[in-house]
């Protein structure tokens, strides 16, 4: 759950910032947050929660 959060709060964060520096516009950020919200309702939702955990597992190691 931590790791959910955290992740979450990080690609909040960088599409704050590329929405700041008009890299992004706004129909963009809401296409990539809507993405999201709707692959994490599918059966994909598991196995990159899986890959997502194992990436940050594998951080101290390196």
């Amino acid at each position: 759950m931590a790791v959910t959060v955290s992740l979450v709060f990080l690609f909040g964060l960088v599409l704050f910032f590329l929405l700041r520096q008009r890299s992004l516009s706004p129909g963009a950020a809401f296409a990539a947050v809507m993405f999201g919200f709707f692959l994490a309702s599918t059966g994909a939702a598991g196995p990159i929660n899986e890959m997502a955990a194992a990436v940050v597992s594998a951080i101290p190691d390196l």
